[in-house]
């Protein structure tokens, strides 16, 4: 693959504003201009025409990027990931299929920006108890509920009603609040006074709203929830069920919970939800790629 040791990048240090401000000044490319770039890479290995194809697209790959911004973890990080998602769909990208790159990319943006939150959700160190999980997978509903999405530190009434909504304590909102708004950022605000007041939303400009793109964001969904089911299939009663309780449900059941249903030990039950998600991932890659697709390990 070419070198991209050339392209802009992220970083605290530089601040986001100023990547913004470098990668705007890559020109979009018309559907001819990108067909041909693309031919050039997949005939003849042409370096410059897949940092174009690159470079074109690090806006794409922004807006995308910033739609993870929950997680408490670095945005520069977070774009760096999706950076390397989009190389990755340059490099495997054909262009006598049909499709525009953008309508690629996505997949390849979302799938490598997932596998460094997944990689990374070790560094939040939270809790196990179920009231723990439930608040770090709603607290920005939550936040969205009570209109404080765009507060730092939650005003003493909402931390109290969310709180409440939630079942935990206020201690454990303001704690988890705190980490998750670290990498937090709004599409609102405002990037600089010498921009006559733009928003980050203004730089973000929609590569991907044709209707092809929006089909396959539809079709790509679709097919993963018709995979999730068919793998399910691979598992006993027991396994489906534990496995949907402990990680697919809005409000993860406890070990301790489960042990008493079953009448075995908590040590047995994590043993069962590790077999039955490991059973289920090795089902659902099997059948992505009879369907030409790919999920990430």
């Amino acid at each position: 693959m070419a070198s991209y040791t050339n392209l802009p990048a992220p970083s605290p240090e530089q601040g986001l504003n100023r990547y913004m401000q470098e990668i705007r000044k890559f020109p979009l490319l018309e559907p001819e201009q990108e067909y041909m770039l693309a031919k050039r890479w997949v005939d003849h290995q042409d370096a410059g025409a897949a940092h174009q194809l690159v470079t074109s697209h690090l806006r794409l790959a922004a807006k995308i990027a910033m739609g993870y911004r929950g997680y408490g973890l670095p945005q520069a990080e977070v774009i760096s990931e999706a950076n390397v998602g989009l190389m990755q769909a340059v490099k495997r990208f054909d262009p006598e299929k049909g499709f525009r790159l953008a309508t690629y990319a996505m997949w390849w943006i979302r799938a490598s920006i997932q596998e460094y939150i997944l990689r990374s959700w070790s560094l939040v160190k939270l809790g196990t108890t179920s009231a723990q999980k439930k608040l770090f997978f709603n607290l920005r509903k939550a936040k969205a509920k009570v209109g404080a999405l765009e507060e730092g530190d939650l005003r003493p009434e909402n931390v109290a009603r969310i709180a409440t909504d939630l079942n935990v304590s206020e201690d454990e909102v303001i704690s988890m609040n705190r980490r998750l708004s670290g990498g937090d950022a709004s599409l609102n605000a405002t990037v600089g006074s010498e921009d006559g007041g733009a928003q980050w939303q203004d730089w973000l400009e929609d590569e991907d709203s044709d209707q092809a793109a929006d089909y396959a964001e539809r079709n790509e969904l679709e097919t993963r929830r018709e995979l999730l089911e068919q793998s399910m299939e691979v598992l006993n009663e027991r396994e489906r069920d534990i496995l949907v309780q402990r990680r697919l449900s809005d409000e993860p059941v406890t070990l301790e919970d489960l042990s008493d249903t079953y009448g075995v030990s908590r040590e047995r039950i994590r043993q069962i939800e590790v077999r039955a998600f490991e059973k289920l991932q090795n089902r659902m890659r099997e059948l992505a790629l009879g369907k030409g697709m790919m999920i990430p390990a």
